[in-house]
């Protein structure tokens, strides 16, 4: 397999050196790689993309979820071109936005109303915001590891390093006032009894718990989501699922559907966006009633509003991704494919007595270089991340990309797709233990 590190373009060596000029870090603050493997996306189509030299790459990144239906897909390019000739955005309610939400509380068993955002980041926060106005109550309960976004309650106890004192948080960004990290609440992912006997103890003062039901590429333990929502329900909590990676990938109704558990709420975004910036609150229709001006009690009124928030745009491309999506064979396929490759990837790490495991389902799922069983945040932490970081470079060096920690299966990876990636796998693993 032909190595790419080397076929640099002067032109993106030029955009390379203007980016680290005028972006922090010389990148948009999503992925990092190695210097000399750095590059700047030109183009997508379907499951490839090329830099500006010229560069192709199996993508199994796609965009960090949301392509699931393949880079510029015909039905939705169309779309986003007839919305576009259409007015980009009004402020006003639009009719895009209106059809859309239709359609995800047709999909999504928690939704009966819908609540537009532009980001995961806001969609989650505000989600918890709703709780502690409908609740009156100001603490929420995440899980050690756990990704929700950027917001100062988000950002808590998401990669700690030190022992972890249950429920106390850590904060893990800059920037975050010390006195939010009395407000929220960390219960390791996977631990049914912890979990059960922190909300036990704290359960007056709760708003909600949030969880990914797929944490990161950690699946939940038979029981446990099942378990969360019995002590949930006991005391009346929200159960909030923040299903931005598991919304419409593990199945069109998300992780509600395949895991067969209902929250009282969730948050979506990225496929349900269609690639742009679009993001939702689903749920209850009495908490989300916290939004509505005209019937919130004062005190419980959330003033929510944003210039974006249902773009006609975006709602169009997430009408024509959603439409893609429902065809007959669509879940199998994605299914299949990420199958092929997680399995591949197992065997030749036992071929080569490459110390691995394969965490996730098979439509999300990357893989941690430990011997041991790898369930929650603190297991993944004992795996070795620079065998890690050795292995996503040379993928990346042999034009396969993908997440730090995902690998992202979508409708339209092809057979030669997966034959390449397995070459790639091949070729690295073997050097992994030198």
């Amino acid at each position: 397999m032909t190595q790419r590190s080397s076929r640099r373009s002067l032109g993106e060596k030029e955009l390379l050196e203007t980016a680290r000029r005028v972006l922090p870090g010389g990148s948009l603050g999503n992925i990092t790689v190695r210097d000399d493997l750095d590059f700047l996306v030109r183009e997508g189509r379907g499951s490839r993309i090329w830099d500006v030299s010229g560069n192709e790459y199996v993508d199994w990144l796609m965009g960090s979820g949301p392509m699931v239906v393949g880079h510029a897909h015909p039905a939705v390019v169309e779309a986003v071109v007839k919305a576009v000739e259409q007015g980009s955005t009004f402020f006003a309610t639009n009719e895009k936005a209106v059809l859309l939400a239709a359609e995800l509380i047709k999909a999504v068993p928690c939704a009966e109303q819908v609540r537009y955002t532009t980001s995961g980041t806001d969609a989650c926060f505000m989600a918890m915001r709703a709780c502690r106005a409908y609740r009156n109550r100001e603490k929420v309960l995440k899980f050690e590891g756990g990704f929700h976004g950027t917001s100062d309650y988000a950002q808590m106890s998401v990669t700690p390093t030190g022992a972890q004192e249950f429920p106390q948080g850590e904060a893990n960004s800059g920037g975050i006032p010390k006195a939010l990290q009395e407000l929220m609440l960390i219960a390791p992912f996977n631990d049914l009894n912890t979990t059960e006997s922190i909300i036990n103890a704290h359960h007056d003062e709760m708003a909600a718990v949030i969880v990914e039901p797929l944490q990161r590429v950690f699946a939940p333990q038979p029981g446990f989501l099942q378990g969360l929502r019995e002590i949930t329900a006991r005391y009346e909590i929200p159960l909030i699922f923040d299903e931005m990676v598991t919304g419409f990938r593990l199945a069109y109704g998300g992780a509600q559907e395949f895991y067969g558990v209902v929250p009282d709420m969730c948050t979506v975004g990225k496929v349900m966006g269609g690639g742009y910036p679009l993001a939702a609150i689903l749920g209850r229709a009495d908490i989300l009633s916290v939004f509505d001006q005209k019937s919130a009690d004062p005190e419980e009124w959330i003033n929510q509003m944003g210039t974006l928030n249902g773009s006609p745009v975006a709602c169009a491309a997430g009408l024509a991704t959603l439409e893609v999506l429902r065809q007959p064979g669509a879940y199998d396929r994605i299914h299949a494919t990420g199958k092929k490759i997680k399995d591949a990837l197992g065997r030749i790490c036992t071929e080569n007595d490459v110390p691995a495991q394969m965490c996730g389902e098979n439509v999300v799922f990357d893989v941690f270089f430990t011997s041991k069983p790898a369930i929650n945040y603190r297991d993944g932490l004992l795996a070795d991340g620079q065998m890690m970081a050795r292995f996503n470079a040379g993928l990346l060096e042999r034009g396969i990309l993908k997440g730090t920690q995902k690998f992202y299966p979508s409708m339209v990876h092809t057979d030669e797709d997966v034959e390449r990636t397995i070459e790639a796998f091949e070729e690295v693993v073997p050097t992994l233990m030198g």
